[in-house]
């Protein structure tokens, strides 16, 4: 029978603390983890689901895993789950994650935020939790995840995600909430670069990098250092329209705030003009960057960045259908979704099956070979 024997996934939680009390103790952790894991690759989306996965894989499942006394009740799976520390488990997350990927240099790497829309607990106080992933564009892989402080935001979570990051070459992509003085700081000193998105909520910057640009455009950029490229993209009865102009470093001595961004070096505006049925409509967005001003480079940055809605929040939601879980109790919620995480990194790193991950979800639960190969990259 086939066995997972090259599960690299599963060795990389093989030494996970296990927070229950040795008395009464049914259950193996690796067990319980691995029986999890696999559900999750192959449709499970609540404790329920894994408890039934489990009793029909069984067979399958106890020619590798020990399961002394069968498989855990769904209530056993809640409970430790709750119970696991979620650092703990990013820990083991991001072990395997450098092990099986290597970042090329300018990947870009995006940060964004998204609410698991039912994971509050009213009876509890609890409100829905917030996490804040990195989305390697390039690999198409989560790199990390940061559960948001329940009386903070993003501005202290990215960070504490940054620290535990190999980002070194890469460019680090932010919208306006991360557009901060310590996070362009310490996204420098992990020797990545960054493109950051302006809005008002950085005092005056905003004020005086679309003044610098005011500034150019009324000289039509003559004897201005700058750089410029335009897009235009047709399809659907849809063009749209982007024009990148960037301003080089010599042009940025009448910001005052400069010296106060590590490595800041240009800035950028993007127009963006949308055509549809007749009807146009247009929008201005402006960007920092440690990057040198090279228009299209930063133009296919910012582009970039939007993948991680696209590719990572949009999947989640419909394929993993995570905005409907209602998994709430204690660590439960962002453990869970990091197993969502590891399902997704595991199910989009496939290559030989010609379907979207929801296809390939059932296809791992339909198939253990599949499974198998799938555990194993």
């Amino acid at each position: 029978m086939t066995q997972p024997t090259d599960a690299r996934i599963l060795t990389h939680f093989a030494d996970l603390a296990d927070p229950r009390d040795e008395r009464g103790k049914d259950h193996l952790l690796i067990d319980i983890i691995t029986i999890t894991i696999c559900a999750v690759i192959c449709g499970a989306e609540s404790w329920v689901d894994i408890e039934l996965y489990g009793q029909s894989k069984q067979s399958w499942l106890s020619s590798f895993l020990k399961l002394p006394n069968g498989i855990p009740s769904h209530d056993t799976f809640a409970r430790v789950f709750a119970r696991l520390d979620p650092e703990a488990m990013q820990q083991c997350f991001l072990g395997w994650i450098r092990a099986i990927s290597t970042l090329s240099k300018g990947e870009v790497i995006a940060i964004d935020g998204k609410k698991v829309r039912h994971s509050y607990d009213t009876a509890n106080g609890k409100g829905a939790i917030h996490m804040v992933s990195a989305w390697a564009s390039e690999n198409r892989l989560v790199l990390g995840q940061q559960k948001v402080d329940a009386k903070s935001n993003e501005i202290t979570a990215i960070p504490e995600l940054l620290e535990v990051l190999a980002l070194e070459g890469c460019i680090v992509t932010i919208d306006a909430m991360g557009t901060q003085k310590e996070i362009a700081a310490t996204i420098i000193e992990r020797g990545a670069d960054y493109v950051l998105a302006l809005k008002g909520n950085q005092g005056s910057l905003f004020e005086d990098v679309q003044w610098l640009f005011e500034q150019a455009q009324a000289v039509q950029f003559q004897d201005v250092a700058h750089d410029f490229v335009q897009t235009i993209d047709k399809g659907h009865g849809r063009i749209e329209i982007r024009r990148c102009w960037t301003l080089a470093d010599t042009e940025l001595d009448y910001l005052m705030q400069k010296p106060q961004w590590k490595g800041l070096k240009t800035v950028v505006m993007l127009q963006r003009e949308r055509k549809i049925e007749g009807q146009t409509s247009s929008e201005t967005h402006y960007y920092i960057s440690s990057l040198d001003p090279d228009a299209a480079k930063l133009l296919a940055a910012i582009r970039t960045h939007w993948t991680v809605e696209s590719h990572l929040h949009w999947v989640l939601d419909v394929a993993f259908d995570e905005d409907a879980c209602r998994i709430r109790k204690d660590y439960a919620p962002q453990n869970f979704s990091l197993l969502r995480h590891i399902a997704l990194n595991l199910l989009g790193q496939d290559k030989t099956t010609k379907a979207g991950i929801a296809a390939k979800r059932k296809k791992a639960g339909w198939d253990d070979g599949y499974l198998l190969k799938i555990l194993s990259q």
